[in-house]
């Protein structure tokens, strides 16, 4: 997919940039409100991830622009502001959906295929399912199954475990896993995610790499 992300924070952008890319979405990405115009969206894009709050004015503004200049681009909404009032807003000015910060990486990739979808456009082609032994995760659903029996994860522990199954017997630095699926953790440290994730799995699937990260084998140890 083709994304315009138009957020002024450096962490938040910067997260959400290099995950699309990694998924393999071409992204554009600019910090204000200026030159946001039907001629720099229409025909380039496939949806907008927009900030409200922009150094050089509103977000709402911008989404009411676009939507009287007839851009029908599929809009997901960024931001910190998370009262009833704010979020009427959003979708009164045109907004498709509305996420509230601080968000999880995976939510926020579900939340857009669904936008992108509704509207009309790609759904991405790749394999959903990732399978490590009799352990299953399926993006798209959002669930994790174990020898056919549902596991109940946060979305944290999820997003933790999907990074880590895409990419299985490869080591995942420590910096990796923060940076990836922790940027907006609300104090709890990467090693009490693993630990809960390893209480829900069972042994066997996680693998600490002293010094270094975490993986996840290919086969539950015996």
């Amino acid at each position: 997919m083709r994304i315009f992300l138009i957020e002024d924070d450096m962490a938040i952008g910067q997260a959400v940039f290099s995950v699309l890319q990694d998924e393999g979405h071409s992204v554009v990405w600019v910090r204000m409100a200026a030159g946001v115009t039907r001629e720099a969206v229409a025909g380039k894009f496939d949806a907008i991830l927009l900030d409200l709050g922009l150094p050089d004015g509103d977000g709402i503004t911008v989404l009411r622009r676009l939507r009287a200049d007839g851009v029908t681009l599929p809009v997901l909404i960024l931001t910190a502001r998370d009262a009833l009032e704010d979020r009427l807003t959003g979708f009164n000015s045109g907004a498709d959906d509305y996420l509230i910060k601080p968000f999880k990486i995976p939510e926020l990739l579900v939340r857009l295929r669904a936008i992108v979808a509704r509207a009309g456009g790609p759904i991405e082609p790749k394999e959903q399912v990732w399978k490590v032994g009799d352990l299953h995760l399926d993006e798209w659903r959002v669930q994790v199954t174990r020898g056919g029996t549902p596991l109940t994860l946060s979305k944290t522990e999820f997003a933790l475990l999907l990074a880590l199954m895409r990419q299985p017997e490869r080591v995942l630095t420590r910096a990796e896993l923060e940076r990836g699926v922790l940027p907006y953790s609300e104090g709890h440290t990467l090693d009490v995610h693993i630990s809960n994730l390893r209480k829900k799995l069972g042994d066997g699937y996680i693998r600490t790499v002293r010094g270094i990260g975490y993986m996840v084998q290919q086969r539950a140890a015996s």
